[in-house]
Protein backbone atom coordinates (compact mmCIF):
# COMPACT_ATOMS: atom_id res chain seq x y z
CA UNK A 1 0.00 0.00 0.00
CA UNK A 2 2.79 2.17 0.86
CA UNK A 3 4.41 1.64 -2.41
CA UNK A 4 1.41 2.44 -4.24
CA UNK A 5 1.02 5.58 -2.36
CA UNK A 6 4.43 6.66 -3.53
CA UNK A 7 3.85 5.77 -6.83
CA UNK A 8 0.41 8.10 -6.97
CA UNK A 9 2.15 10.91 -5.84
CA UNK A 10 4.77 10.55 -8.41
CA UNK A 11 2.85 10.85 -11.14
CA UNK A 12 1.36 13.67 -9.07
CA UNK A 13 4.32 15.67 -9.43
CA UNK A 14 5.54 14.64 -12.87
CA UNK A 15 2.27 15.81 -14.24
CA UNK A 16 2.60 19.23 -12.07
CA UNK A 17 5.89 19.64 -14.02
CA UNK A 18 5.04 18.71 -17.22
CA UNK A 19 1.68 21.29 -17.01
CA UNK A 20 4.14 23.75 -15.59
CA UNK A 21 6.67 23.73 -18.51
CA UNK A 22 3.66 23.62 -21.28
CA UNK A 23 3.52 26.51 -24.03
CA UNK A 24 0.02 26.85 -24.05
CA UNK A 25 -1.15 29.84 -26.03
CA UNK A 26 -4.96 31.06 -25.64
CA UNK A 27 -6.90 28.76 -28.57
CA UNK A 28 -8.79 32.17 -29.86
CA UNK A 29 -12.72 30.48 -29.65
CA UNK A 30 -15.29 33.72 -30.55
CA UNK A 31 -17.21 34.85 -27.68
CA UNK A 32 -15.13 32.96 -25.17
CA UNK A 33 -11.34 33.75 -23.29
CA UNK A 34 -10.58 30.43 -22.50
CA UNK A 35 -7.58 28.61 -23.59
CA UNK A 36 -6.84 25.21 -25.09
CA UNK A 37 -6.42 23.50 -21.18
CA UNK A 38 -3.83 20.86 -21.15
CA UNK A 39 -2.74 20.84 -24.68
CA UNK A 40 0.72 22.38 -25.80
CA UNK A 41 -0.75 24.30 -29.24
CA UNK A 42 0.60 27.52 -30.34
CA UNK A 43 -1.70 29.49 -32.66
CA UNK A 44 0.48 31.95 -34.99
CA UNK A 45 -0.71 35.26 -34.31
CA UNK A 46 0.16 36.58 -37.86
CA UNK A 47 -1.33 33.98 -39.74
CA UNK A 48 -3.21 34.14 -42.68
CA UNK A 49 -7.20 34.50 -41.59
CA UNK A 50 -9.37 32.04 -43.49
CA UNK A 51 -13.49 32.86 -43.56
CA UNK A 52 -15.06 29.72 -42.32
CA UNK A 53 -18.05 28.11 -41.05
CA UNK A 54 -17.62 25.98 -38.24
CA UNK A 55 -20.71 24.67 -36.65
CA UNK A 56 -24.36 26.06 -36.66
CA UNK A 57 -23.68 28.93 -33.65
CA UNK A 58 -21.35 30.59 -36.67
CA UNK A 59 -23.26 29.74 -39.75
CA UNK A 60 -22.59 33.14 -42.36
CA UNK A 61 -20.46 34.61 -40.23
CA UNK A 62 -17.40 35.37 -41.03
CA UNK A 63 -14.61 34.27 -38.02
CA UNK A 64 -10.73 34.52 -38.64
CA UNK A 65 -9.48 30.99 -38.17
CA UNK A 66 -5.48 31.18 -37.52
CA UNK A 67 -3.39 28.71 -38.77
CA UNK A 68 -0.94 26.37 -36.23
CA UNK A 69 2.91 27.50 -36.42
CA UNK A 70 5.41 25.52 -38.75
CA UNK A 71 6.87 24.33 -35.76
CA UNK A 72 5.36 20.55 -34.86
CA UNK A 73 3.40 20.40 -31.85
CA UNK A 74 4.50 18.22 -29.06
CA UNK A 75 3.09 17.26 -26.08
CA UNK A 76 4.61 14.70 -23.36
CA UNK A 77 7.30 13.97 -26.22
CA UNK A 78 4.71 12.31 -28.47
CA UNK A 79 4.28 14.35 -32.02
CA UNK A 80 1.25 15.96 -33.19
CA UNK A 81 0.25 15.72 -37.02
CA UNK A 82 2.33 19.44 -38.39
CA UNK A 83 -0.19 21.74 -39.37
CA UNK A 84 1.26 24.27 -41.80
CA UNK A 85 -0.39 27.84 -43.06
CA UNK A 86 -1.00 26.61 -46.65
CA UNK A 87 -1.95 23.10 -45.41
CA UNK A 88 -5.37 24.59 -43.66
CA UNK A 89 -8.38 22.14 -46.06
CA UNK A 90 -11.13 24.26 -47.63
CA UNK A 91 -13.97 22.59 -49.05
CA UNK A 92 -16.24 23.41 -51.88
CA UNK A 93 -18.63 25.21 -49.77
CA UNK A 94 -15.78 27.21 -48.19
CA UNK A 95 -15.95 25.68 -44.75
CA UNK A 96 -13.25 25.11 -42.90
CA UNK A 97 -12.21 21.54 -43.56
CA UNK A 98 -11.12 20.26 -39.65
CA UNK A 99 -9.72 16.63 -40.26
CA UNK A 100 -6.20 17.74 -39.77
CA UNK A 101 -6.69 19.36 -36.07
CA UNK A 102 -5.75 17.37 -33.26
CA UNK A 103 -8.67 15.81 -31.94
CA UNK A 104 -8.88 17.27 -28.69
CA UNK A 105 -8.75 20.81 -29.93
CA UNK A 106 -11.86 20.04 -32.41
CA UNK A 107 -13.70 18.50 -29.01
CA UNK A 108 -12.78 21.05 -26.81
CA UNK A 109 -13.92 23.86 -29.54
CA UNK A 110 -17.29 22.25 -30.00
CA UNK A 111 -18.08 21.70 -26.33
CA UNK A 112 -17.22 25.49 -25.87
CA UNK A 113 -19.32 26.99 -29.19
CA UNK A 114 -22.02 24.55 -27.89
CA UNK A 115 -22.64 26.21 -24.30
CA UNK A 116 -21.92 29.67 -25.82
CA UNK A 117 -24.76 28.58 -28.36
CA UNK A 118 -26.87 29.12 -25.34
CA UNK A 119 -26.25 32.43 -24.89
CA UNK A 120 -27.96 34.08 -28.17
CA UNK A 121 -31.30 31.47 -27.52
CA UNK A 122 -31.74 33.32 -24.58
CA UNK A 123 -31.70 36.33 -26.05
CA UNK A 124 -34.25 35.47 -28.40
CA UNK A 125 -36.31 34.58 -26.09
CA UNK A 126 -36.07 37.67 -24.04
CA UNK A 127 -36.65 39.81 -27.59
CA UNK A 128 -39.52 37.73 -28.37
CA UNK A 129 -41.42 38.22 -25.18
CA UNK A 130 -40.61 41.90 -25.09
CA UNK A 131 -41.95 42.56 -28.49
CA UNK A 132 -44.83 40.21 -28.12
CA UNK A 133 -45.87 42.44 -24.54
CA UNK A 134 -44.98 45.62 -27.28
CA UNK A 135 -48.36 44.24 -28.93
CA UNK A 136 -50.53 44.01 -25.98
CA UNK A 137 -50.51 48.13 -26.71
CA UNK A 138 -51.08 48.12 -30.27
CA UNK A 139 -54.36 48.93 -31.54
CA UNK A 140 -55.15 46.88 -34.70
CA UNK A 141 -58.75 47.59 -37.07
CA UNK A 142 -60.97 44.63 -38.19
CA UNK A 143 -63.34 46.05 -40.47
CA UNK A 144 -63.85 45.55 -44.51
CA UNK A 145 -62.57 48.52 -45.50
CA UNK A 146 -61.43 51.28 -43.22
CA UNK A 147 -62.26 52.76 -39.71
CA UNK A 148 -62.65 56.85 -39.36
CA UNK A 149 -59.83 58.49 -37.33
CA UNK A 150 -61.77 61.36 -35.67
CA UNK A 151 -60.73 64.35 -33.84
CA UNK A 152 -62.63 63.61 -30.47
CA UNK A 153 -64.16 60.67 -29.02
CA UNK A 154 -67.10 61.12 -31.00
CA UNK A 155 -69.24 60.09 -34.62
CA UNK A 156 -69.48 64.10 -34.56
CA UNK A 157 -65.76 64.96 -34.26
CA UNK A 158 -63.92 66.19 -37.66
CA UNK A 159 -62.22 63.20 -39.83
CA UNK A 160 -58.96 63.59 -39.47
CA UNK A 161 -57.62 60.14 -41.74
CA UNK A 162 -58.65 56.48 -41.83
CA UNK A 163 -57.19 53.26 -40.35
CA UNK A 164 -57.68 50.40 -43.24
CA UNK A 165 -58.39 46.95 -42.48
CA UNK A 166 -55.55 45.42 -40.38
CA UNK A 167 -54.09 48.60 -39.93
CA UNK A 168 -52.08 49.37 -36.68
CA UNK A 169 -52.06 52.32 -34.04
CA UNK A 170 -50.18 52.69 -30.89
CA UNK A 171 -52.87 52.93 -28.20
CA UNK A 172 -52.53 55.89 -25.66
CA UNK A 173 -55.78 55.88 -23.83
CA UNK A 174 -59.75 54.82 -24.02
CA UNK A 175 -62.33 57.16 -23.70
CA UNK A 176 -65.76 56.17 -23.51
CA UNK A 177 -65.14 53.15 -25.82
CA UNK A 178 -63.30 55.15 -27.80
CA UNK A 179 -59.29 54.37 -28.72
CA UNK A 180 -57.09 57.57 -29.02
CA UNK A 181 -54.18 56.22 -31.10
CA UNK A 182 -51.19 57.27 -32.81
CA UNK A 183 -50.50 55.88 -36.52
CA UNK A 184 -48.31 57.26 -38.78
CA UNK A 185 -49.11 61.15 -39.18
CA UNK A 186 -52.45 61.06 -37.28
CA UNK A 187 -53.48 61.31 -33.71
CA UNK A 188 -56.88 60.97 -32.83
CA UNK A 189 -59.85 58.42 -32.04
CA UNK A 190 -61.45 55.39 -33.34
CA UNK A 191 -64.16 53.36 -32.16
CA UNK A 192 -63.29 50.32 -29.83
CA UNK A 193 -66.14 48.23 -31.53
CA UNK A 194 -64.19 48.11 -34.75
CA UNK A 195 -60.71 47.59 -33.24
CA UNK A 196 -58.69 44.74 -30.86
CA UNK A 197 -56.45 45.61 -28.16
CA UNK A 198 -54.78 43.95 -25.87
CA UNK A 199 -54.47 40.37 -25.47
CA UNK A 200 -56.68 40.19 -28.40
CA UNK A 201 -54.04 42.36 -30.46
CA UNK A 202 -51.10 40.06 -29.59
CA UNK A 203 -52.67 37.28 -32.13
CA UNK A 204 -53.60 39.24 -34.51
CA UNK A 205 -50.31 41.27 -34.72
CA UNK A 206 -48.69 38.32 -35.74
CA UNK A 207 -50.89 37.51 -39.14
CA UNK A 208 -50.94 41.13 -40.36
CA UNK A 209 -47.41 42.29 -39.81
CA UNK A 210 -44.64 41.81 -41.73
CA UNK A 211 -41.92 39.88 -40.12
CA UNK A 212 -38.29 41.18 -41.48
CA UNK A 213 -34.86 39.79 -40.57
CA UNK A 214 -32.40 42.16 -40.59
CA UNK A 215 -28.41 40.88 -41.20
CA UNK A 216 -26.09 42.39 -38.58
CA UNK A 217 -23.13 40.45 -39.97
CA UNK A 218 -20.67 41.25 -42.38
CA UNK A 219 -21.87 38.80 -45.08
CA UNK A 220 -24.42 36.12 -44.42
CA UNK A 221 -24.81 32.54 -45.53
CA UNK A 222 -28.16 31.65 -46.89
CA UNK A 223 -28.20 27.70 -47.39
CA UNK A 224 -30.69 25.64 -49.17
CA UNK A 225 -31.77 23.63 -46.02
CA UNK A 226 -31.72 24.88 -42.25
CA UNK A 227 -28.21 23.57 -41.41
CA UNK A 228 -24.74 24.25 -42.19
CA UNK A 229 -24.49 21.18 -44.08
CA UNK A 230 -26.51 22.39 -46.59
CA UNK A 231 -25.26 24.13 -49.36
CA UNK A 232 -24.97 28.22 -50.03
CA UNK A 233 -27.59 29.11 -52.25
CA UNK A 234 -26.78 33.03 -52.24
CA UNK A 235 -24.76 35.83 -49.86
CA UNK A 236 -26.76 39.20 -48.15
CA UNK A 237 -24.43 41.60 -46.89
CA UNK A 238 -24.87 43.79 -43.47
CA UNK A 239 -28.23 45.65 -42.45
CA UNK A 240 -29.93 44.03 -45.59
CA UNK A 241 -33.71 43.18 -45.15
CA UNK A 242 -35.21 40.04 -45.84
CA UNK A 243 -38.65 38.74 -45.80
CA UNK A 244 -39.39 35.97 -43.10
CA UNK A 245 -42.00 33.27 -44.61
CA UNK A 246 -41.12 30.88 -41.41
CA UNK A 247 -39.66 30.26 -38.34
CA UNK A 248 -37.80 27.19 -37.18
CA UNK A 249 -35.54 26.20 -34.29
CA UNK A 250 -32.71 28.45 -34.29
CA UNK A 251 -33.51 29.03 -38.32
CA UNK A 252 -35.31 31.73 -40.61
CA UNK A 253 -36.94 30.77 -43.70
CA UNK A 254 -36.27 33.77 -46.25
CA UNK A 255 -36.67 35.07 -49.87
CA UNK A 256 -34.21 36.35 -51.34
CA UNK A 257 -33.17 36.60 -55.29
CA UNK A 258 -32.15 33.29 -55.77
CA UNK A 259 -35.24 31.57 -53.87
CA UNK A 260 -35.91 30.96 -50.52
CA UNK A 261 -33.35 29.44 -48.10
CA UNK A 262 -32.32 29.24 -44.53
CA UNK A 263 -30.25 31.32 -42.65
CA UNK A 264 -29.48 31.40 -38.72
CA UNK A 265 -31.22 33.48 -36.08
CA UNK A 266 -27.66 34.13 -35.01
CA UNK A 267 -27.39 37.05 -37.31
CA UNK A 268 -30.09 38.79 -37.87
CA UNK A 269 -32.35 40.83 -35.59
CA UNK A 270 -36.34 40.27 -35.83
CA UNK A 271 -39.08 42.68 -36.12
CA UNK A 272 -42.71 43.25 -37.63
CA UNK A 273 -43.69 46.23 -39.73
CA UNK A 274 -47.18 47.34 -39.94
CA UNK A 275 -49.19 49.33 -42.22
CA UNK A 276 -50.18 52.73 -40.60
CA UNK A 277 -52.92 55.18 -40.56
CA UNK A 278 -53.29 57.48 -43.42
CA UNK A 279 -54.35 60.88 -43.08
CA UNK A 280 -56.41 63.31 -44.80
CA UNK A 281 -54.06 65.16 -46.38
CA UNK A 282 -52.06 62.17 -47.22
CA UNK A 283 -54.94 60.64 -48.88
CA UNK A 284 -56.44 63.60 -50.94
CA UNK A 285 -52.87 64.24 -52.16
CA UNK A 286 -52.77 60.43 -53.39
CA UNK A 287 -56.32 60.79 -55.26
CA UNK A 288 -55.27 63.57 -56.97
CA UNK A 289 -51.79 62.02 -58.04
CA UNK A 290 -53.63 59.25 -59.15
CA UNK A 291 -56.23 61.04 -61.04
CA UNK A 292 -53.03 63.28 -62.93
CA UNK A 293 -51.50 60.47 -63.71
CA UNK A 294 -54.96 58.22 -65.03
CA UNK A 295 -55.64 61.66 -67.92
CA UNK A 296 -51.81 61.65 -68.57
CA UNK A 297 -51.93 57.95 -69.54
CA UNK A 298 -55.40 58.58 -71.32
CA UNK A 299 -53.96 61.50 -73.35
CA UNK A 300 -50.80 59.46 -74.34
CA UNK A 301 -53.01 56.84 -75.30
CA UNK A 302 -54.81 58.82 -77.80
CA UNK A 303 -51.91 60.58 -78.95
CA UNK A 304 -50.38 57.20 -80.14
CA UNK A 305 -53.92 55.76 -81.64
CA UNK A 306 -53.93 59.05 -83.90
CA UNK A 307 -50.31 58.50 -84.99
CA UNK A 308 -51.15 54.87 -85.52
CA UNK A 309 -54.56 55.43 -87.74
CA UNK A 310 -52.34 58.06 -89.80
CA UNK A 311 -49.28 55.65 -90.44
CA UNK A 312 -51.51 52.54 -91.58
CA UNK A 313 -53.99 54.88 -93.99
CA UNK A 314 -56.77 54.77 -92.02
CA UNK A 315 -56.67 50.90 -90.85
CA UNK A 316 -58.20 50.25 -87.80
CA UNK A 317 -55.12 49.43 -85.44
CA UNK A 318 -55.80 48.86 -81.66
CA UNK A 319 -53.26 51.56 -79.74
CA UNK A 320 -50.28 50.16 -77.78
CA UNK A 321 -50.56 50.06 -74.19
CA UNK A 322 -48.85 53.09 -72.58
CA UNK A 323 -47.12 52.42 -69.34
CA UNK A 324 -44.53 55.35 -69.27
CA UNK A 325 -46.79 58.31 -67.24
CA UNK A 326 -44.26 60.33 -65.31
CA UNK A 327 -41.29 62.84 -65.10
CA UNK A 328 -39.06 63.15 -68.09
CA UNK A 329 -36.09 62.37 -65.93
CA UNK A 330 -37.61 59.10 -64.51
CA UNK A 331 -37.78 57.75 -67.89
CA UNK A 332 -34.10 59.20 -68.61
CA UNK A 333 -33.39 56.91 -65.31
CA UNK A 334 -35.44 54.13 -66.90
CA UNK A 335 -33.31 54.17 -70.07
CA UNK A 336 -29.62 54.49 -69.09
CA UNK A 337 -30.32 51.60 -66.92
CA UNK A 338 -31.60 49.38 -69.52
CA UNK A 339 -28.58 50.00 -72.06
CA UNK A 340 -26.73 47.16 -69.44
CA UNK A 341 -29.17 44.67 -69.76
CA UNK A 342 -26.68 41.39 -70.41
CA UNK A 343 -23.66 43.04 -68.53
CA UNK A 344 -22.38 40.75 -65.60
CA UNK A 345 -23.77 40.42 -61.52
CA UNK A 346 -20.59 40.65 -59.20
CA UNK A 347 -21.89 40.07 -55.39
CA UNK A 348 -20.25 43.85 -53.72
CA UNK A 349 -19.94 45.12 -57.34
CA UNK A 350 -20.65 48.50 -58.45
CA UNK A 351 -19.66 48.22 -61.71
CA UNK A 352 -22.13 48.84 -65.06
CA UNK A 353 -19.83 47.02 -67.46
CA UNK A 354 -17.86 44.91 -65.29
CA UNK A 355 -20.31 43.27 -62.69
CA UNK A 356 -22.54 44.97 -59.97
CA UNK A 357 -24.67 43.65 -57.17
CA UNK A 358 -28.61 44.50 -57.29
CA UNK A 359 -27.67 47.48 -54.89
CA UNK A 360 -24.51 48.61 -56.46
CA UNK A 361 -26.66 48.52 -59.76
CA UNK A 362 -29.20 50.77 -58.82
CA UNK A 363 -26.59 53.26 -56.87
CA UNK A 364 -24.33 53.65 -59.88
CA UNK A 365 -27.13 54.32 -62.25
CA UNK A 366 -28.70 57.26 -60.15
CA UNK A 367 -25.08 58.34 -59.61
CA UNK A 368 -25.06 58.99 -63.18
CA UNK A 369 -27.73 61.49 -62.59
CA UNK A 370 -26.51 63.15 -59.30
CA UNK A 371 -27.88 61.25 -57.08
CA UNK A 372 -26.17 59.48 -54.28
CA UNK A 373 -27.77 56.40 -52.97
CA UNK A 374 -26.74 53.84 -50.87
CA UNK A 375 -25.21 50.28 -51.03
CA UNK A 376 -28.09 48.66 -49.38
CA UNK A 377 -31.54 46.96 -50.45
CA UNK A 378 -32.96 47.52 -47.18
CA UNK A 379 -31.33 51.63 -47.32
CA UNK A 380 -33.21 51.77 -50.76
CA UNK A 381 -36.51 51.26 -48.53
CA UNK A 382 -36.20 54.36 -46.53
CA UNK A 383 -34.70 56.99 -49.85
CA UNK A 384 -37.13 59.11 -51.92
CA UNK A 385 -40.63 58.75 -51.58
CA UNK A 386 -42.95 56.42 -50.73
CA UNK A 387 -45.80 55.67 -53.82
CA UNK A 388 -47.68 53.08 -52.72
CA UNK A 389 -48.47 49.72 -55.06
CA UNK A 390 -47.29 48.85 -58.17
CA UNK A 391 -50.24 50.29 -59.80
CA UNK A 392 -48.54 53.39 -59.13
CA UNK A 393 -45.25 52.93 -59.86
CA UNK A 394 -43.85 55.31 -62.86
CA UNK A 395 -40.36 54.80 -64.93
CA UNK A 396 -37.81 55.40 -62.69
CA UNK A 397 -38.85 54.54 -59.72
CA UNK A 398 -37.17 51.95 -57.46
CA UNK A 399 -38.45 48.97 -56.47
CA UNK A 400 -37.68 46.96 -53.47
CA UNK A 401 -38.18 43.37 -52.74
CA UNK A 402 -36.22 41.16 -49.55
CA UNK A 403 -32.48 41.34 -50.02
CA UNK A 404 -33.19 43.00 -53.71
CA UNK A 405 -33.81 46.18 -55.04
CA UNK A 406 -34.45 47.21 -59.16
CA UNK A 407 -35.27 49.95 -61.24
CA UNK A 408 -39.11 50.32 -62.55
CA UNK A 409 -39.19 50.62 -66.35
CA UNK A 410 -42.84 51.02 -67.00
CA UNK A 411 -45.17 48.14 -68.54
CA UNK A 412 -45.14 46.11 -65.12
CA UNK A 413 -41.85 45.29 -65.52
CA UNK A 414 -38.24 45.88 -63.76
CA UNK A 415 -34.38 46.52 -64.63
CA UNK A 416 -32.25 44.70 -62.49
CA UNK A 417 -29.01 43.19 -62.21
CA UNK A 418 -30.40 39.95 -60.66
CA UNK A 419 -28.51 37.13 -59.97
CA UNK A 420 -24.31 35.49 -60.92
CA UNK A 421 -26.44 32.93 -63.54
CA UNK A 422 -28.63 35.92 -65.28
CA UNK A 423 -26.88 38.63 -64.57
CA UNK A 424 -28.21 42.16 -65.55
CA UNK A 425 -32.30 41.97 -66.94
CA UNK A 426 -35.32 42.87 -67.60
CA UNK A 427 -38.30 40.93 -65.94
CA UNK A 428 -41.30 41.80 -64.44
CA UNK A 429 -41.87 43.44 -61.31
CA UNK A 430 -44.39 41.33 -59.35
CA UNK A 431 -42.35 38.64 -60.32
CA UNK A 432 -41.85 38.30 -56.14
CA UNK A 433 -43.68 40.05 -53.39
CA UNK A 434 -42.74 43.92 -53.53
CA UNK A 435 -42.20 45.65 -49.94
CA UNK A 436 -41.98 49.23 -50.95
CA UNK A 437 -41.79 50.87 -53.81
CA UNK A 438 -39.66 54.21 -53.87
CA UNK A 439 -39.58 57.89 -56.03
CA UNK A 440 -36.56 59.82 -56.62
CA UNK A 441 -37.53 62.07 -59.07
Amino acid sequence: MQNKGLRIAACFMTSALLFSGMNIDAFAIEGTGLPSAGIDFFLSTDATSVKSLTDEGTAGKETDVAATDNAAVKESGEEYQEIKDEEVPLSQSGELEIAAIPKDIVIEETAIASMDKTVPQKERELAAKKEEEGFKSLVIAKVNDYVNIRSIPSEEGDVLGKLYDKSVGEFVEEENGWYKIISGNVTGYVKGEYCVTGESAVSLAKDVGTRIATVNTTTLYVREEPTTESSVIGMVPIEDQLLVNEELDGWLKVDIEEGKGYVSMDYVTLSTEFVKAESKAEEEARLAKEAAERRAAQEAAARAAGKSSKSSGGQNITPPVISGSGSELGKSVANFACQFVGNPYVYGGTSLTNGADCSGFVMSVYANFGVSLPHSSAADRNVGTAVGGLENAQPGDIVCYSGHVGIYVGGGQIVHASTSKTGIIVSSASYRSILSIRRIF
